[in-house]
């Protein structure tokens, strides 16, 4: 009989990091990934930019401290994994252009620029070095394919990373220091004790001394075994990617608009992504449908319709697993010994994903954690 020293639920950005740190620090794990379709992972864009992260207002500051933990643990993370010849990444420090294509999108460019500017200074940086107005001209400089805006400001605190490209190298990685995956889902827990003991999947039994549940928006099947609320919906969000012919389309940066809080993403290979709708109720449905395509290309034409020539490359659609307070749930379960939960991510898994990953893998085995993850334990849901 194997008995494994973890077992981690969920092979999503959270599910893959945490397995990843557990065996490079020599935990015989098993990872669990069913692949479901819609998985937020696989569609997301990859801006990390903590900084400047208007269209996801912080709850707390605690939540704020930790995103910046994130930001700044993602070149530590790539430099690893280039250095184990994990395949590519795509990651790219590629600064952030925030844009106000009418005049209704002023008010809220000049709140963002302030509160940019506190922010930057809450971490010691100089919001002259690291925040610059710039004028039409100067904008489309970075962004050619931009239309006239009002007012731009360039943040070069911003980077972007490819969701899949990410994942694949973390699991090349991952399998090179042993992980164990199998591609089933878990049907349940075995609890003995007030304890966790391993997991029941395909009818099979698999024993571990810890389990962590990374689950992403199907999290809530374990919440009657855990015996708490693990309240995480789905919301869809539909991104579409485009090519731009001929077109030199690197080293540009993320571009935010302020009407609709999209965004415009930049790839070496011609491609431009678009997005994301935020589409509550949906359920588990992952479909991209016209009205979500119809109201993405609408807003990128209107602030760069200089795609207009740009061919449709391919839609996107993934499930953010959004918790009822818009915060993640890291840590421990009470009153359940070795059970750990690593979900919630909702609009920044990719940007904190890796970190999470590292953080609860650290918890697991009981390791000191440099940043005090207490505020997103799931006791908060009593």
């Amino acid at each position: 009989m194997t008995v494994y020293d973890a077992i981690v639920i969920g092979g999503g950005i959270a599910g893959i990091s945490t397995a990843y740190n557990l065996v490079c620090q020599g935990a015989k794990t098993l990872l669990f990934d069913r692949r479901d379709v819609g998985r937020a992972t696989d569609a997301g864009a990859g801006i990390i930019s903590p900084y400047t992260a208007i269209t996801i207002p912080y709850r707390t500051e605690a939540q704020y401290h930790f995103t910046v933990k994130a930001a700044d643990y993602y070149p530590q993370l790539i430099e690893q994994l280039g250095a184990k010849q994990a395949g590519s990444t795509i990651y790219a420090e590629c600064g952030i252009l925030l844009v106000a294509v009418s005049d209704d999108e002023l008010e809220p460019f000049e709140q963002a620029r302030r509160k940019i500017c506190q922010q930057l200074e809450q971490h010691g940086l100089s919001p002259e070095s690291n925040l610059r107005l710039l004028c039409v001209k100067e904008a489309r400089e970075l962004f050619p394919t931009l239309g006239e805006t009002k007012a731009a400001m360039f943040c070069p605190k911003a980077a972007q990373v490819d969701g899949r490209d990410l994942s694949q190298a973390l699991y090349q990685a991952a399998e090179k220091q042993r992980l164990t995956v199998k591609d089933a889902g878990v049907e349940k827990l075995i609890i003995e004790n007030q304890a966790v003991k391993g997991v029941v999947a395909n009818g099979d039994t698999f024993f571990a001394d810890k389990v962590a549940i990374a689950g992403g928006s199907w999290s809530p099947e374990f919440e009657e075994q855990c015996g708490v609320r693990i309240p995480v919906e789905p919301e869809r969000g539909q991104i579409i990617h485009l090519t731009l012919p001929n077109a030199d389309t690197a080293n540009r940066p993320i571009v935010f608009t302020f009407r609709h809080k999209y965004y415009m993403l930049s790839w070496s290979d011609s491609r431009i992504v678009v997005g994301a709708t935020r589409e509550k109720g949906t359920g588990f449905n992952s479909n991209s449908t016209v009205a979500g395509i119809h109201e993405i290309l609408g807003e990128a034409l209107r602030v760069a319709p200089g795609l207009t020539d740009a061919s449709l490359k391919e839609v996107r659609t993934g499930l953010r697993p959004i918790p009822a307070d818009e915060m993640p749930i890291l840590g421990t379960v009470p009153n359940i010994n070795n059970l750990y939960l690593a979900t919630g991510l909702g609009h920044s898994g990719l940007s904190i994903g890796p970190y999470v990953g590292k953080v609860v893998a650290d918890t697991i085995l009981g390791k000191e954690i440099e940043t005090d993850i207490a505020p997103f334990n799931v006791e908060r849901f009593k």
